[in-house]
């Protein structure tokens, strides 16, 4: 996204972010010359690259208000349909009913006085309530948006899309290389090679080596960029995190080192304010880390009984998912009375899978092991317990998956990014919901280890058929 200020001496400065502060009365597009205007609400500032997903969250909001209201329209639908054999009936036909029918209608209408005397009021004060508290809502935003002019700014470019390969950019590497990650501006890329961590620029495909990290002792199974902080983590074989920091020489030296868990990091992931991470292990535990002076654990999960695959935070930061090698699936959900993650359902399922999802709050994928489906789950809106609602049919499979290749969903592309067996699939989230194939790449091994571009611009993949770095870029048929 390329755009240019228009306020006046701001020679024409690319912009950089957005205000969100919804009392902001200045322009809501900055550059760096618009910051000092920006100066009392720094926090409400967001980046290009984080918009879109609080756009979606916005809208996300905008339809469980829209899903509320029709719940309570049903009730009162629902409560109406009682009334109308009261409502229609003719006074006059009185003297022609039977005894039985009379009795029915003087039952009934003593349970209506008896609804009267209280329930009847409470509902009367609370449509009064609503009613005010729906025109106090329509006045605060009439006049500032219309759902008519808006549709469609929103929604993501669904053109036809291929990823092609930068055959000239690929680079030869022998040794496995199982975690790749992106900076937040995508020119920087760290690349998990055996037990080093190469650090490369990264400018219009091209990969250009700057610095080797050697200070683990097994390989590197983790990456992760921090997108507010020069800060670098990483995750290995032995259960050991690092976290790595750049200087002012842009050199990339280690802050801290973490006996995390006792084998092998499996998943590592932080939420958006990147005040906790969260990482699974071999030693069948799940932990989440806070940053005080430094990052210390503040709870362990333990109610895996395998190996502990993927994690994944869906959009409200407010719930975890994970699959595992004992056949289950954990929802973990913050609670803030408690101040603690807990698990508040475990789904069994018929064979583990290396790979879960979120898509949004209400809505999970999780790849098993075997068959050529992907399942998806959605929240009930009841009793907010996660099903299994449909599948998703992808290429067959011999079942040699292989892990640490995370299924990825990039909201502003809609594109699910799903490794599996020997092709990485490619698939559009059509508008009816259902996830559409696209394109699917096909390698001569399942060993295959990548990672999307959080834009969707790039996947770099590594795999052990090739030994290849390989590099693909975005192109629209």
């Amino acid at each position: 996204m390329q755009i240019r200020c228009t306020q006046a001496g701001h020679q024409n400065q690319q912009i950089i972010g957005f205000c969100i502060d919804s009392t902001c009365p200045n322009q809501r597009p900055y550059c760096n010359f618009c910051l000092p205007l920006h100066s009392e609400h720094l926090e409400m500032l967001t980046s290009i690259e984080l918009l879109f997903e609080w756009i979606q969250n916005g809208i996300l909001r905008i339809k469980n208000v829209e899903k509320n209201v029709q719940e309570f329209k049903v009730a009162l639908d629902s409560l109406n349909n009682m009334f109308l054999p009261y409502l229609n009936f003719d006074i006059q036909q009185f003297p022609q009913l039977e005894g039985s029918q009379i009795d029915k209608l003087i039952e009934d209408l003593c349970k209506m006085e008896d609804c009267e005397k209280n329930l009847f009021k409470q509902l009367k004060q609370s449509i009064e309530q609503g009613k005010l508290i729906v025109n106090e809502i329509v006045k605060k935003i009439q006049n500032q948006f219309s759902l008519e002019q808006n549709d469609g700014i929103f929604k993501p470019n669904l053109k036809p899309f291929t990823y092609e390969q930068i055959k000239d950019n690929s680079i030869k590497y022998d040794d496995d290389c199982y975690a790749i990650a992106y900076n937040k501006d995508c020119q920087i890329v760290a690349l998990g090679c055996n037990k080093q961590i190469k650090i490369y620029e990264f400018k219009q495909g091209i990969l250009e080596l700057l610095q080797v990290l050697n200070e683990h002792s097994k390989w590197v199974t983790t990456l992760y960029f921090m997108k507010k902080s020069n800060e670098l983590i990483s995750g290995d074989g032995d259960g050991y995190i690092k976290i790595w920091s750049r200087n002012n020489n842009n050199q990339w030296n280690c802050s801290q080192t973490i006996k995390a868990h006792n084998d092998c990091i499996r998943c590592l992931i932080m939420n958006n304010n990147e005040d906790i991470f969260i990482s699974s292990s071999d030693d069948n535990t799940i932990k989440f880390w806070n940053k005080l002076k430094e990052w210390m654990c503040q709870q362990t999960i333990t109610d895996h009984t395998f190996y502990v695959f993927q994690l994944s935070l869906n959009d409200q930061q407010n719930k975890v998912i994970s699959c595992g090698l004992d056949k289950q699936i954990l929802i973990i959900e913050y609670s803030e009375y408690n101040k603690k993650w807990i698990v508040i359902q475990n789904i069994n399922v018929e064979c583990h899978g290396y790979r879960i999802c979120f898509i949004n709050n209400n809505q999970f994928i999780f790849q098993p092991i075997q068959g050529n489906k992907m399942h998806v789950y959605e929240m009930n809106s009841v009793n907010k317990q996660f099903t299994k609602t449909k599948d998703i049919i992808i290429n067959e499979c011999n079942g040699n998956q292989g892990g640490l290749f995370s299924l990825q969903f990039i909201k502003s592309k809609q594109l699910l990014v799903n490794k599996y067996d020997n092709c990485v699939n490619l698939m559009r989230k059509a508008q009816n919901e259902e996830f559409i194939v696209e394109q699917s790449i096909q390698f001569g091994n399942y060993c295959i280890y990548g990672q999307m571009s959080d834009d969707g611009e790039y996947l770099i993949t590594w795999d052990k058929s090739s030994k290849e770095i390989q590099i693909r870029k975005y192109q629209e048929k």
